[in-house]
């Protein structure tokens, strides 16, 4: 942050601070990123950690599954609540990275002719827009893994 000008190295100094209130590694990194090169860093941390809280976290509890019938029927037939409570975040994970994927995409690449698509921008407190687009989500989700395994417990 030393090759910042004084007010830069201020707000780097702020991002870093709420990056480590959020438990980023590497804060400092990420918040001298976002001052220098005008990334949307911390709205990126924020979603993704988000995600992994939420969707793919929530299965992370092997009681998660008690309520799904499908589980119950499972583990009546013999199956692990441990198996079946990896697999359902395995899935919500491959669901997560699918939806990110499409999102970075920008546009169905499967249908031609139509010149819409779409665009995830980070706002502000107040809700408007700033201009900086999250993009390349789908490429950072495993590394946001809380457990700091890069989702290598997803898969096994």
């Amino acid at each position: 942050m030393n090759s910042l000008d004084a007010r830069g190295r201020a707000a780097a100094e702020s991002l870093r601070a709420r990056f480590e209130a959020l438990g980023a590694a590497d804060a400092g990194d990420w918040a001298k990123s976002e001052i220098c090169e005008d990334l949307p860093h911390l709205a990126r941390f924020m979603l993704l950690r988000s995600l992994w809280r939420g969707p793919i976290g929530g299965w992370a509890d092997p009681d998660a599954i008690d309520q799904l019938p499908v589980a119950q029927r499972l583990l009546a037939a013999g199956a692990s609540k441990e198996d079946l409570a990896r697999l359902a975040r395995a899935v919500a994970y491959e669901a997560v990275f699918a939806t990110l994927d499409e999102l970075d995409t920008g546009s169905d690449v499967n249908v031609s002719g139509i010149d819409v698509g779409w665009l995830v921008m980070e706002s502000a407190e107040d809700g408007a827009p700033t201009g900086r687009a999250l993009s390349g989500l789908h490429e950072d989700l495993l590394a946001m893994d809380p457990s700091g395994r890069d989702g290598a417990d997803l898969w096994q």
